[in-house]
């Protein structure tokens, strides 16, 4: 079975690759650009301390962040699902290519979190795709969060999160929100499950 057809999304790809004017805001790892299968052409990364592009291939944190970028704009040719090749990608990494996720999910602080949301919204993102989980959470710093997934919505920006890989849904201050689309792995049954490689399988 199609993945693509669990989640009825084999239809609207059949209308529609995409277009470049709808912007997606990906906020996760590093990605290798270079792949053969990905689709770089429109591909952008908003300015910021971390690179988009890899330099460890190999790393945790970059194997994540080409994973998901190939579910959103790998090639039509590829493996890779390629929902929305001829929307533009801008890519916002948090994540350091050092950084370990030991097949889990990966983690920012909310202030790292709040930060790439704002740069997100002023690039004019229409999409924006997380999967992290929030690590040293005050109550400072969940409110900031909360109030801007609210100026998210007040935008018209549609935030798609992880919620989980571990046969669980977990509630975090992101997928909580009550206008945040939290998703998780499953299998083609439709229960929840593990993805093999531990990444996030945002569909």
């Amino acid at each position: 079975m199609n993945p693509l057809d669990l989640v009825n999304l084999s239809p609207f790809m059949e209308l529609t690759a995409g277009n470049p004017d709808t912007k997606i805001g990906l906020i996760d790892g590093p990605v290798a650009t270079s792949h053969p299968d990905i689709s770089s052409e429109n591909i952008r990364q908003i300015p910021g301390k971390n690179s988009g592009s890899c330099s460890q291939k190999d790393s945790d944190t970059c194997q994540h962040g080409t994973y998901v970028t190939g579910v959103l704009s790998a090639k039509i040719i590829s493996p890779a699902p390629a929902i929305c090749p001829d929307c533009t990608l801008l890519l916002q990494p948090i994540f350091l290519e050092s950084k370990p996720a030991n097949g889990q999910m990966l983690s920012a602080t909310s202030d790292e979190l709040s930060a790439a949301l704002i740069d997100c919204i002023d690039a004019r993102a229409y999409v924006i795709n997380l999967s992290a989980s929030v690590v040293q959470q005050s109550s400072k710093g969940i409110n900031q969060l909360e109030e801007l997934l609210d100026c998210s919505v007040r935008s018209g920006v549609v935030v798609v999160a992880a919620a989980g890989n571990q046969r669980t849904i977990g509630s975090t201050p992101i997928t909580r929100h009550n206008r945040v689309i939290p998703v998780a792995a499953c299998d083609f049954q439709g229960r929840p499950g593990r993805s093999r490689s531990g990444d996030d399988l945002l569909l």
